[in-house]
């Protein structure tokens, strides 16, 4: 085992791309969900497995594998992922392309990213109340927020509306975890989850955040859900796009594409989710 320390993102896509390109079996990166992103752009498309240790902030991919997040009452969560993953099982996971960035777990449009632009770049400080800082940021940009009219183009069909939030989800798990988005979710379906929110008012709003939070989203008729494999979407004011809680600059256009079983993962043998298609609960 050879271990390497990061001064900045670029280092973690170079050493994941380095090891699959030597043969390795896993790359194990210690980190959050952004540290996450980097390595996978360094490990799609290869045979070597990627393996969390989670030691960020919010940590949803390891709370989707149930593995336990290192914060000031569990000193040891780093040494119990480690052993949860010493007899993981390998698995093909899908990657989505926003606009050809990778990303693992969510690409968010309107409120979603114009928050994430607000609040990124975080002091490493400012990191530890991450889901508060998110939370408080969405409340007071939802006063001002009316919403984007957005054209979409997936599964050879049109839809137009005007929603204030799209977010496409590859997982359960959304909002640093606190939210179930896609329930029905798989990560080896060779689809993702478009969630279409619609309104343009504060009160529209805190009607999604509180559907989200209680799971009644699914069946709300302001809320829609469209699995696809590749879509476009154009929009007539400027495009704010998160990747994975990472900010993109957009403009008025962007691409989604998956890419299907594109990453190995390691996944531990209980999770507390259904993930996969053939099954591991």
């Amino acid at each position: 085992m050879q271990l390497e320390a990061t001064t900045r993102g670029e280092d973690i896509t170079r050493l994941a791309r380095q090891t699959a390109e030597e043969g390795l079996e896993a790359f194990f990166i210690v980190g959050g969900d952004g540290s996450v992103n980097l390595a996978t752009a360094g490990l799609i498309h290869t045979n070597t497995a990627l393996g969390v240790l989670p030691a960020g902030t919010a940590n949803v991919w390891a709370q989707e594998l149930g593995l336990p997040g290192l914060n000031w009452t569990r000193w040891t969560a780093l040494e119990e992922s480690a052993h949860r993953l010493a007899d993981a099982q390998v698995y093909a996971v899908d990657v989505g392309l926003c606009n050809g960035v990778p990303f693992l777990l969510w690409a968010g449009m309107g409120l979603d990213g114009f928050v994430v632009r607000r609040i990124e770049p975080r002091s490493r400080w400012m990191k530890h109340f991450a889901v508060a800082q998110y939370a408080a940021t969405a409340v007071w940009n939802a006063t001002t927020w009316h919403g984007l009219n957005l054209n979409f183009e997936l599964e050879g069909k049109k839809l137009e509306g005007h929603y204030l939030l799209a977010v496409v989800s590859n997982i359960h798990l959304y909002a640093g975890g606190i939210a179930r988005i896609s329930p029905a979710a798989r990560l080896d379906d060779g689809k993702m989850d478009l969630w279409l929110f619609e309104g343009e008012t504060l009160g529209d709003t805190v009607m999604h955040a509180w559907g989200l939070l209680s799971g009644r989203h699914v069946k709300s008729k302001n809320v829609l859900r469209f699995p696809f494999s590749s879509l476009s979407v154009d929009t007539d004011s400027p495009l704010f796009i998160q990747y994975d809680g990472e900010p993109m600059e957009g403009d008025h256009h962007a691409t989604i594409e998956v890419l299907p079983k594109a990453l190995h993962v390691l996944v531990p043998g209980k999770t507390p989710h259904i993930l996969f298609e053939r099954g591991l609960s």
